[in-house]
């Protein structure tokens, strides 16, 4: 199986030679939250066929864009994580997240597993440079943190030190709760600084059409809505 090249000399063509494959850019998103076993990125990417995935995997390390490393004990295995040239990705990665979110269907949206939230907030999410926060989220067993610094959101799978705010819940209730806002936090539960979590809802940006399907879907006026549209 050899990988396909537009064989142009222009730096996108050769970007896309890279990670424009299938799949491709799904490996890099999970692994911006943090090293995976292969069966764990498997399960996370979702529906990759294992030869396929195999295939990805080692192109993206002969670019040095991922890398293997061992899992620290008890653990006895080699994991996937991303390379400093490979985490130059994720700023390009959550802009076409934007872009993407023109053509995403609320039910998509609701139906997202857990171990997407973290990266989707970081989509809706645009902080302030002046902003520090830490957000912790609990979702469907498992734990994800995000540290907010200088206009960036960095997130990784685990605990994140001095948590402002925890939000634990679904992942739709905890979307919901964020985009939509108060009105519809029965769904979560909410520890530490309200203020926080104020901020993060003023900070939320989601093209009108999803912001408006979101209020219909759980029955909100539109006057209530706290979230900025694009």
């Amino acid at each position: 199986m050899t990988r396909r090249e537009y064989g142009q000399e222009c730096s996108f063509a050769c970007a896309l030679d890279r990670i424009g494959e299938r799949w491709s850019m799904l490996i890099v998103r999970e692994l911006s939250l943090g090293p995976l076993r292969f069966s764990d990125l498997a399960r996370s990417v979702g529906g990759a066929p294992t030869d396929v995935l195999t295939k990805r995997l080692r192109d993206l390390e002969a670019d040095g864009i991922v890398a293997r490393r061992e899992l620290d004990p008890p653990a006895v295995a080699i994991a996937y994580e991303l390379t400093g040239l490979g985490r130059e990705l994720e700023r390009p990665m959550l802009e076409l997240g934007r872009w993407g979110l023109n053509f995403q269907a609320l039910g998509d949206i609701i139906g997202l597993p857990a171990s997407s939230l973290p990266n989707a907030l970081r989509v809706v999410l645009f902080p302030p440079p002046d902003l520090s926060m830490a957000l912790q989220l609990h979702s469907d067993g498992q734990a994800f943190g995000l540290r907010i610094e200088e206009g960036w959101i960095d997130a990784r799978r685990g605990l994140v030190d001095g948590a402002d705010l925890t939000l634990s819940g679904p992942p739709a209730a905890v979307m919901a709760a964020l985009v939509i806002g108060e009105e519809v936090e029965a769904g979560i539960e909410i520890e530490g600084d309200r203020d926080a979590l104020e901020s993060l809802r003023s900070l939320v940006v989601v093209p009108e059409r999803l912001r408006e399907e979101a209020l219909v879907e759980f029955g909100v006026e539109p006057v209530a809505a706290t979230a900025r549209t694009a």
